[in-house]
């Protein structure tokens, strides 16, 4: 950790002094040179904070507005700069801290849910790592729809977290092969989507837990990147589907982005979405919460307190 100048503003800038930093996956990802970066270069995307400092031609906010924003490099600090426009209100009753844990991860499960493969009532659905962070936001989405959700988890106090999310059928993946056990609940049916963000480890038995025309909708790779896949494969198994998303593209717009965040901090502020909050770390303490992540034993949301 170390000091840099303050952040200068440029038009359509905004200056904010953050209070929460959310931690993902992909941070980890541009420490290890996966995701090119320029340097010097300070992480994190994910933040919420107060407006302190307005660049010319700014309209969207206000200074001493509460905002939260996912996307724009540079948040593992005291502060930041970002684009007005990608910028949104916090509710007044949702604090800085449900904010940043909220903006990527719930918007993540906002459009996996909503778009990438829309769920329709009735649906059969497999969603990996069930008790991330992601996991528990998208169990609680896909229940809204109507969905019948089983989720993957490691361990029995994981599996708690994920049956009190929604999940119908928690199946930890140490002690029983999820895949059989997916088909055998399903009367050797399988589901219409896997949410999948692991990758590596999980991503043949996946495919294997899919209905013909199935989704396998691969968000993330904790365990590591997918190797080469001969696409003709995709036919031999049932006519599937495979597709890598990323929330950039399905928060192209402003109203977009508008119309997802709104959902999802509504549904917080409202108490119908519910968070989880674990683990937080004072910003020094930035290197010992990847170590958490990387080692896949956290749940719910990693959190830095400037």
């Amino acid at each position: 950790m170390s000091d840099v100048a303050k952040p200068v503003l440029g038009p359509g800038e905004v200056l904010v002094a953050i209070e929460a930093v959310g931690v993902n996956f992909i941070d980890v990802y541009f420490r290890e040179g996966r995701y090119p970066a320029k340097l010097p270069f300070i992480p994190g995307q994910e933040a919420a904070g107060t407006v302190a400092g307005l660049g010319d031609g700014v309209t969207e906010v206000a200074v001493g507005d509460r905002v939260a924003w996912c996307g724009v490099q540079g948040t593992y600090a005291e502060f930041a700069v970002a684009p007005a426009a990608r910028l949104v209100r916090v509710p007044d009753h949702v604090t800085s801290q449900q904010a940043a844990a909220a903006m990527l991860q719930g918007m993540t499960a906002h459009y996996l849910c909503h778009s990438t493969y829309p769920i329709q009532a009735g649906d059969r659905v497999l969603i990996q790592a069930g008790a991330g962070g992601t996991g528990l936001l998208l169990t609680q989405m896909a229940k809204k729809l109507g969905a019948r959700v089983f989720a993957t988890v490691s361990t029995e106090e994981k599996a708690e977290l994920s049956r009190e999310a929604g999940a119908d059928e928690v199946l930890i993946y140490t002690k029983v092969d999820f895949a059989a056990e997916v088909k055998r609940l399903t009367d050797g049916e399988g589901v219409a989507v896997v949410y999948d963000s692991v990758g590596r480890s999980t991503f043949e038995q996946s495919l294997s837990c899919l209905r013909r025309r199935g989704n396998l909708v691969l968000f993330g790779g904790s365990s590591g990147a997918v190797p080469p896949f001969d696409l003709i494969r995709l036919s031999t198994m049932g006519s599937l589907f495979v597709t890598r998303p990323t929330l950039k593209d399905y928060i192209v717009t402003r109203a977009e982005l508008e119309q997802r965040a709104g959902d999802v901090l509504g549904w917080i502020s409202d108490g119908s979405l519910k968070l989880r909050i674990e683990h937080t770390y004072a910003l020094s303490e930035a290197e010992q919460a990847h170590r958490a992540l990387e080692s896949r034993m956290t749940t719910g949301k990693v959190l830095l307190l400037p």
